[in-house]
């Protein structure tokens, strides 16, 4: 951030700081989910809590994604049909939706923006299965997180972003270039400065502000996330701009044994992935 416009510095730490609090019913369905000694009773105990939760596990559990013969109409039932991960996902999805921008100026596509995130962290979470010190959870955080600079930018800066928008599609270039290009700051800082007023683990938020230097982060939870987003953009699931389909840098190849087309190939059918962050970007 010390080579940033001061005024731009400024303006951005403003945006954040106007951004709504992380959810405490969220935070502690995390914190919940994590604990092996966590009941199912523990749990419906913080859902019940907020009625936002609560409408939405209620609506996920009776889709027709889940086809169920009779309606679920308890969060008890849910909860237990649905299991621990699920839930956490589902509520960090709601997190996610609640703060979205509504400025229509800004031309955002909140949920194909969701559908990316929520994507990305599913193949995240996937690819951190297969390495021994990565954490599962923060990996999935990660990777729903990755793109939420964008998501300030759009909703105190509409003009801006609107304009970065125009400019990657007409010059074919990927969004982040094109954010760059207008604004002067990579949209990851801008993410990492969220994650911190969030308070999230600095391994996370570093995860997130080094997303475009993945050298300068050498880290598992990194390396899962910034090859989740390439294999993401791959299936279609990208967020504005072209997809820039270049070799993985050095060091996450080493981490994950393998490039993308090897990677992507070993994680076998993504269809019932893919399907539930469909499903949980429409709720």
């Amino acid at each position: 951030m010390s080579a940033m416009n001061p005024d731009l510095s400024l303006r951005l730490a403003a945006a954040v700081e106007q951004m709504p609090a992380f959810p405490k019913s969220v935070q502690k369905i995390l914190d919940l989910t994590r604990d092996v000694a966590c009941s199912p009773k523990d749990l419906v105990q913080v859902i019940d809590r907020d009625p936002v939760v609560t409408v939405k596990v209620l609506r996920v559990v009776n889709s027709a994604y889940y086809g169920l013969a009779n309606q679920i109409t308890s969060v008890d039932h849910a909860v237990v049909f649905l299991g621990f991960n699920t839930i956490k996902n589902l509520a960090l999805s709601i997190a996610a939706i609640g703060m979205l921008p509504h400025n229509q100026l800004a031309g955002f596509d909140g949920q194909r923006y969701l559908l990316h995130s929520l994507s990305t962290a599913a193949i995240a979470r996937q690819l951190a299965q297969r390495l021994p010190d990565a954490d599962v959870h923060d990996c999935f955080i990660a990777g729903l997180l990755h793109d939420f600079g964008k998501v300030v930018v759009a909703q105190f800066m509409p003009t801006e972003f609107r304009r970065s928008m125009e400019l990657s599609l007409w010059s074919s270039r990927p969004l982040h270039v094109a954010l760059f290009e207008v604004i002067r700051v990579d949209h990851a800082e801008v993410g990492a400065m969220l994650a911190e007023k969030w308070r999230f683990a600095s391994n996370l938020v570093e995860s997130i502000r080094h997303l475009h230097t993945p050298e300068q982060c050498d880290t598992d939870m990194l390396a899962c996330v910034f090859a989740a987003n390439q294999i993401s953009q791959r299936l279609g699931l990208d967020y504005g701009g072209c997809l820039v389909d270049a070799p993985l840098p050095a060091t996450v190849e080493k981490r994950l044994g393998g490039q993308i087309d090897a990677l992507q190939a070993s994680l076998g059918d993504l269809g019932p992935l893919l399907n539930e962050s469909r499903l949980f970007s429409s709720f």
